[in-house]
């Protein structure tokens, strides 16, 4: 009788191998990545965007801007695909100054080979950049788009009229479920941790808006908070919990917080030490809990800062950081100052 026992168990072992064989899923990579100043070179009325002229101070002209388009399109076309050789269905982008930009962007061989487009919303930031998202068309159908705008709360930064970039929110369908991306550029560490700390209250804020719009909707919010994923902003403000089983309904999970504090590493480099500033967060409805495996629906599978040897100084008083497009005055032809994230959506095959 136990042989009979031991046999049966192990059929059952082996069906269920099996099957588990068979069943075959579909990967979705999701991107954020900081261009550092994807200017074109003509004056925008309004802006502060005289650095990026041809006799500005930068003399930005046609051939560096030709080269920081081809940069872009190089690395934003490789993300994602360590993983999955489409590369990402969506990434968002921030530090672009208009949709020219965007445009021609997306028109270098390296994006328009996968058909990608992009959204743009105009802002209020004095430099003009602004936020974006490119995505694949066939991967992620785009259904709404607003722009949030920052909202300053403090009077003597109402009366001088302070703007600030808001927070593009893109709602849209992947997989064949209901996904919004909200894509952030705080204010920088010149401006004190109170006004990061307000934009992630404010975005919280909208997360709950959508929430109550559809409960089920799946949310991302990414972008290049200039915070650290262990600041205020990001666990008390967007309410981001670092392990997958502490994240409630009402928070939001920030896998790069052990990325930072136990792996050590970032995406920019100050002072010779890593920030992660990049950083992607995602819904409760996004996550297996409790040991899960369950991909039935759309799950988060996997994350990585994104890495090419080209991205980084290889020689000089920077060795080791990222390369950029200028440093010191002089023109590198490089790429940003920030490295890109990408984290990996997972969904079953019907």
């Amino acid at each position: 009788m136990k042989k009979q026992l031991l046999l049966l168990t192990a059929a059952l072992m082996i069906s269920f191998v099996a099957q588990a064989q068979e069943k075959k899923f579909n990967g979705y990579a999701i991107g954020f990545y900081n261009l550092e100043n994807l200017f074109d070179t003509e004056h925008d009325e309004g802006h502060n965007d005289y650095q990026y002229l041809p006799d500005g101070s930068n003399k930005w002209n046609e051939l560096k801007y030709s080269h920081k388009l081809a940069n872009m399109s190089k690395v934003l076309s490789e993300m994602g695909t360590d993983r999955i050789p489409n590369g990402c269905a969506v990434i968002g982008c921030s530090e672009v100054e208009n949709a020219r930009c965007m445009r021609d962007l997306c028109e270098q061989p390296a994006l328009k080979a996968r058909n990608f487009q992009f959204v743009h919303i105009e802002g209020p930031d004095y430099r003009g950049v602004d936020c974006a998202l490119i995505y694949q068309p066939s991967l992620f159908t785009v259904r709404d788009v607003k722009l949030v705008p920052y909202v300053y709360e403090k009077e003597e930064d109402i009366q001088k009229g302070r703007a600030t970039r808001g927070f593009l929110t893109v709602s849209g369908t992947l997989a064949g479920e209901h996904v919004t991306v909200i894509v952030n550029h705080w204010p920088s560490r010149f401006s004190e941790s109170y006004y990061r700390e307000l934009a992630g209250r404010q975005v919280r804020v909208l997360r709950d808006s959508l929430k109550r719009e559809d409960p089920n909707v799946k949310i991302i919010i990414m972008g290049d908070m200039n915070d650290d994923p262990h600041n205020k902003s990001m666990v008390e403000g967007v309410g981001c919990k670092s392990e997958i089983d502490e994240t409630g309904p009402d928070d939001m999970f920030n896998p790069w917080y052990n990325v930072l504090l136990k792996q050590k590493q970032g995406t920019l480099k100050y002072d010779g030490r890593w920030n992660l500033f990049d950083q992607i967060v995602v819904s409760q409805n996004l996550l297996n809990q409790k040991g899960q495996k369950d991909f039935s629906t759309l799950k988060l599978w996997k994350w990585d800062i994104f890495k090419r040897d080209y991205l980084f100084q290889t020689e000089g008083k920077y060795k080791g950081g990222t390369k950029r497009t200028h440093a010191g005055g002089v023109w590198l032809d490089g790429y940003s100052d920030h490295l890109p994230t990408v984290i990996y959506l997972m969904k079953e095959k019907k």
